[in-house]
Formats: C-alpha cells, sequence, structure tokens
C-alpha cells in the first residue's frame, strides 16, 4: 500500500513539473509583437541590449536590466548610471557601426533612428517600443519584460505606477477645470511652440484636471499670440528642461505681458522630461502637473 502511494506521488509530482519546464523552454525563443505591428523572434534573454531612445533606457534601468545596457544615445540622460553607459550617437544621428561593435543580442529603438533598416539587413534582432498613450506606455513595460525575462519586476512596476494614475484621477471626480497653456519652446515669441490632441501632456493636463487651450491643436503645434491673448489661460505651465536660461522673462514681453496668467503670476515651470518622455516617470509628471493645477488637493 505504502508503495502505491510513493509511485502516485511521484506521478503527482512529474505532472506537475511538467507545465513549470514548459514554461522555462518557451521564455528562451518568444514571437512578440511590438509597437509597428511588427512579429519579432526573440530567440533568448538577450545579455547585451542596445537602447536608442531616452524612454526605452529609463524601462531598462526601471526594470533592473541596467547591467544588460550596452549602449544608449547621448540624449539617454537618466538614471545617473545611463551616462556611464557607451554612447552609440545622437538621437536622431545614431551610428550604425558604434552600434554592431557593441555586439548586442537586441536593439530596441522608438522608430525615429536612422539606422532600423540597416541594422535589420545585417540580422540584427530590432524591436520598436512606440508608444502613443500612457496605457501603452504601461503594455510597452510589459512587453519588455516579456522580452528580458522580467515579467514579474515589469507587473510589479506598472501595478504601482497606475496605483498612482489612480491616486491622482480619484481626486479630480466634479472639480473645477482651469484654462492651461502649456509652452515648450517660445524662442518664436509671436508663435511658441504648444501641444495639443495627441501628445502625453495634453493626456497629462487632462488627467491633472485642467483644460489644455491648445488641445484643438495636433500633437506639437505654433500657437499664435493672439489667441493665447484672446483666449486667456487660467495659468501657463513652461517647460524648463532645457534650462531657466531658455525661458523669456513673459512679463516684458509685448502681447505676453497682456495675458491674465502672466499679470497674475500664475506662470508656472516643469521638467518636460516628465511630461513628454513616454516612460516610468510619466506619473511624476502627472504627479507634478497636479500639483501645478491643483495645490488644494496636493498640500
Amino acid at each position: 500500500m505504502l508503495r502505491w502511494a510513493f509511485v502516485l506521488l511521484v506521478g503527482v509530482l512529474l505532472i506537475a513539473a511538467i507545465p513549470s519546464c514548459a514554461s522555462t523552454a518557451s521564455r528562451g525563443s518568444a514571437a512578440i509583437t511590438d509597437d509597428l505591428g511588427r512579429t519579432v523572434t526573440v530567440e533568448k534573454a538577450p545579455q547585451r541590449i542596445v537602447s536608442l531612445a531616452p524612454n526605452i533606457t529609463e524601462m531598462l534601468f526601471a526594470l533592473g536590466l541596467g547591467d544588460k545596457v550596452v549602449g544608449v544615445t547621448e540624449a539617454c540622460d537618466y538614471p545617473e548610471e545611463a551616462l556611464s553607459k557607451p554612447k552609440v550617437g545622437g538621437y536622431f544621428a545614431t551610428s550604425l557601426e558604434t552600434i554592431i561593435n557593441q555586439d548586442p543580442d537586441i536593439v530596441l529603438s522608438d522608430g525615429h533612428d536612422p539606422v532600423s533598416a540597416q541594422l535589420e539587413n545585417l540580422g540584427t534582432t530590432m524591436v520598436v517600443i512606440q508608444p502613443e498613450t500612457i496605457d501603452g506606455i504601461l503594455r510597452d513595460i510589459e512587453l519588455l519584460g516579456q522580452i528580458t525575462g522580467k515579467e514579474a519586476e515589469a507587473k510589479e512596476l506598472v501595478a504601482e505606477m497606475q496605483r498612482r494614475i489612480d491616486a491622482v484621477t480619484a481626486k479630480m471626480t466634479g472639480v473645477e477645470r482651469p484654462t492651461v497653456f502649456y509652452v515648450i519652446d517660445a524662442s518664436e515669441v509671436a508663435r511658441p511652440w504648444t501641444a495639443g490632441s495627441g501628445s502625453f501632456i495634453d493626456a497629462i493636463i487632462d488627467l491633472a484636471g485642467g483644460m489644455n487651450i491648445a488641445s484643438s491643436e495636433g500633437p506639437y503645434s505654433q500657437f499664435s499670440l493672439e489667441a493665447l491673448v484672446s483666449t486667456d489661460p487660467h495659468m501657463i505651465v513652461v517647460d524648463a528642461s532645457h534650462g531657466e536660461a531658455f525661458i523669456p522673462d513673459f512679463g516684458s514681453l509685448p502681447g505676453w505681458k497682456e495675458a491674465g496668467a502672466v499679470k497674475g503670476g500664475r506662470v508656472y515651470t516643469i521638467d518636460g522630461n516628465l511630461t513628454s518622455r513616454p516612460g516610468p516617470r510619466i506619473v511624476d509628471g502627472l504627479e507634478a502637473m497636479s500639483r501645478l493645477i491643483h495645490p488644494e488637493l496636493f498640500p
């Protein structure tokens, strides 16, 4: 009787082990669909990764993959550890030769680099990570987790990001929505660059309980100063990611100084890397924008 019980126990353990073995094997080779709708086969969890975009670099480090990153662009400035990684060129001027010299298992691009087609022709595994929405950012973090064998870490990161997003939006029910004008670049004073529909900035302003006066414009558009003054937004938020030296004194500029937000001292700065870079820190951007628009809700 004991012998049969032992045999039965062994059989149960063997059956239970089968799915685990199959799962381990499948992680070595997987077909994934990237953000261009391309099916890409990743033969194994990559050990040498080249990132061609700052947001992708941030995703990789957030998943604990910094030691696997062997190449980044000169624009990849966060986290601090990324600054010491080998550079493969500028954001829009990556070097094919330098990338190849890093002997990558995989190259991750946002689709805007000039060398993707050449790398694919050379047989390099290329995956395009190009989220267009905040939900898309969360999905792409999970996709990177699948590609790199960091599924658990990706799910944990996404859950925490979603928790923080939900915490902000829960406070916005029924609130008054002040009008907002976002300045990306005001070097052309009469036609500043702003963010409209389809941009992460527009989505963040909405989630943060504001109304973007440029929401009817394209994702990145020039907005006439006359329209700005006539619309008279409650507040102006200025991208400060290029440094304070690039932010004009709006109070001394013709037209601008007549805007209610300027006269009322309601011109604020924000780190544009948080509001426009589609990576894990997009939630930091949402929280920062929420504090500017509704300081009464975030003491």
